[in-house]
């Protein structure tokens, strides 16, 4: 077994490692509005639950080399509120589409097949697309720094509101149904996973 000191290893390595180790990840399809009241959407895949009560999601955004805020951090840094969606084998290709570098002043709905609804607290706009949704408000903005400067913006998102297709839960149970959900994984690379085989593994009890 290769036993690797982490500060031994460059950026791009490092980032190489653990993107090809931690899977799958659950991507986070995040719509936000610019100052000029653009829709800006983009996928992240630094992205998981934190805690349930209250109902938090955690999502990491990583700077640009030169230290600047990428548009999804600035615009909810600035504004406290985003709207997470789920990507599903549906809708993955659009939300890929999204991850292109576009100028502040243009949306990534433009380049996609995605249609955009109203929510029912914040001025920002949803995607009809997505089966699962939440509106979130900022409930902390946590800076990870390196050597004195910002890498990362952590962002705690406290759930709001949750939307849910009819046909992928019970309400009377709480059940979602995953199999039918067909979420889908960030790997490493361009390279995507889905759910595939499930089993199930009782937790022991003494």
């Amino acid at each position: 077994m290769y036993h690797i000191q982490a500060e031994s290893l460059t950026k791009h390595v490092l980032y190489k490692f653990l993107i090809g180790t931690v899977v799958p990840r659950p991507i986070a399809l995040i719509t936000t509005l610019s100052e000029e009241g653009i829709t800006n959407i983009a996928p992240f895949s630094f992205f998981n639950i934190v805690s349930s009560q209250p109902p938090i999601l955690s999502v990491a955004i990583q700077r640009h080399d030169d230290g600047s805020m990428k548009d999804t951090a600035h615009h909810i840094a600035s504004h406290k509120e985003a709207i997470v969606h789920v990507v599903t084998e549906t809708n993955v290709h659009d939300a890929n589409q999204t991850a292109a570098p576009l100028n502040i002043n243009n949306s990534e709905l433009d380049l996609t097949q995605f249609t955009a609804c109203h929510s029912s607290t914040s001025r920002i706009p949803a995607l009809n697309e997505s089966p699962v949704r939440f509106e979130t408000r900022l409930y902390e903005h946590i800076e990870i720094k390196t050597e004195g400067h910002t890498v990362s913006d952590l962002m705690l998102l406290e759930i709001k509101h949750l939307y849910i297709d009819e046909a992928l839960y019970d309400p009377e149970q709480g059940y979602v149904d995953v199999a039918q959900l067909q979420p889908v994984s960030r790997l490493a690379g361009d390279d995507y996973a889905t759910l595939g085989d499930f089993f199930t593994i009782e937790r022991p009890r003494f």
